[in-house]
């Protein structure tokens, strides 16, 4: 029955077209002007369900009005809210419309269409409103009292029902409302914990957690027992007023320029981790030379991000190098000699080719290559904390900005870290950046 009704519906249609062609080159528009519109029914526009009749979808969802008389629809509204209509989706007998994917004023439970000469007609249809959807927080650590922004979808806000969020259980003051942003204040007393925005559509909760402990790699704090002693260098680690939670790390030298360029200075603007030690077989000691992905769950890497806490000064801005962010094996790098490991692998031991391109000796493996600054503005974070993210699968690049050669393919690539501002394809200005960095961590995305 369902591939009749389909077979039937697309013969009409296709008669009706080879009929208007063959007697007159009047348009449906002209055709049906002045003509009052029948709507008949809706359905979907995806061929496996269009056999299906609709009486409400989603926001954004495309949609197929079926009727008679249609030719001369110049709008269709959903609810308080005007979609876009594309001229050559208007036939006399169908139009295909996108609801409109924002949020509605006014909830009237119809779609209304309006001809060139003014007639209207209602027609029942429901559009419906997901929970709130919350993706992004600018920073994922911020002290209590502090504001922070949640970007995300569906922030809807009723009279009847006023928008509600909780950080870790406890209801934070709410300072602005937008579809697709909040403005909030961290309660007093919240700690580690889900973040959650409850409207009149539903509740939605964040994928990610304030304070989020979940895959802490390093959090210079003692959490893992990690440290920065893993490699040739030692970076700064630092408490004082600017802290966010504890220690951190510093990246850079304020005595120290980078040209345009970011040429190598891994003695200033690097932090490694190399898993291992120096004993014969290569052991991994916990919470000291631990290999990473003994550390936190890495399977499934390709739907989980890298994530830190951020903090540039803006007299010490960032405006040239990319941020590389690059994983290894201890196949291509280790802390201690070159040779086996306990568990009889071949480890590299200590080495700095690893993270060059092939060509000068590396292997091309992929990293991640961030650079939030442009030639025209130097980047800082305006004298506050911000939640860097991110993604593992987009850990495809070599030193250069050009694709790598050696890409990430197991959990065993995840035995290493390093952070190196260097190179990245790109020209800045010179500069003297300082990165402060917290809490690297890797995470569902």
């Amino acid at each position: 029955m369902k591939h009749i009704f389909k077979y039937t519906l697309l013969a009409a249609v296709c008669a009706f077209a080879a009929a208007g062609t063959a007697c007159s080159d009047e348009t449906d528009a002209e055709k049906d002007k002045g003509a009052t519109p029948v709507i008949k029914y809706a359905r979907p526009c995806d061929i496996s369900v269009s056999d299906s009749l609709l009486t409400k979808a989603p926001l954004g969802a495309q949609v197929a009005f079926v009727g008679d008389n249609l030719g001369d629809v110049q709008q269709v509204w959903f609810n308080d809210k005007k979609a876009t209509l594309s001229p050559n989706m208007v036939t006399s007998h169908s139009i295909i419309v996108n609801i409109p994917n924002s949020l509605p004023g006014e909830v009237t439970g119809k779609a209304r269409f309006i001809t060139s000469t003014g007639v209207e007609v209602d027609y029942p249809f429901e559009v419906t409103v997901p929970a709130p959807r919350v993706e992004r927080m600018d920073c994922e650590w911020a002290h209590a009292g502090e504001t922070v922004v949640l970007e995300g979808a569906y922030f809807a806000d009723d009279p009847n029902v006023p928008l509600a969020v909780t950080v870790a259980g406890l209801p934070a003051e709410i300072k602005s409302i937008e579809q697709d942003r909040l403005e909030i204040v961290i309660p007093e007393g919240a700690g580690e914990g889900e973040i959650a925005v409850e409207s009149i559509y539903g509740k939605g909760v964040a994928g990610f957690r304030y304070m989020d402990t979940r895959g802490m790699l390093f959090d210079f704090d003692g959490l893992t027992g990690l440290g920065v002693a893993q490699s040739w260098h030692a970076r700064p680690i630092v408490e004082d007023e600017i802290s966010i939670a504890g220690n951190y790390m510093v990246l850079g030298n304020a005595e120290k320029t980078l040209n345009a360029s970011a040429d190598w200075n891994d003695s200033d603007y690097s932090f490694e981790y190399w898993a291992g030690a120096w004993t014969d077989p290569v052991t991994y000691p916990e919470r000291v030379g631990e290999r990473l992905f003994d550390v936190a769950d890495f399977t499934d890497f390709n739907s989980k991000a890298l994530k830190f806490e951020l903090y540039v000064p803006a007299s010490n801005a960032w405006q040239a190098g990319a941020l590389q962010v690059c994983f290894a094996p201890t196949s291509l790098v280790s802390f201690g000699n070159a040779g086996l490991d306990c568990f009889g692998n071949t480890v590299a031991g200590c080495n700095n080719t690893y993270i060059n391109s092939k060509e000068a000796g590396g292997v091309g493996l992929a990293r991640c290559l961030w650079t939030p600054w442009t030639a025209a503005e130097a980047y800082h974070t305006a004298g506050k904390w911000v939640t860097v993210t991110l993604p593992i699968k987009d850990f495809i690049y070599d030193y250069d900005g050009t694709g790598a050669t050696r890409m990430l393919t197991d959990v065993s690539d995840f035995a290493s870290l390093q952070m190196f501002v260097w190179a990245g394809g790109v020209a800045g200005v010179e500069c003297s950046p300082l990165l402060y960095i917290d809490n690297i961590r890797v995470v569902p995305n």
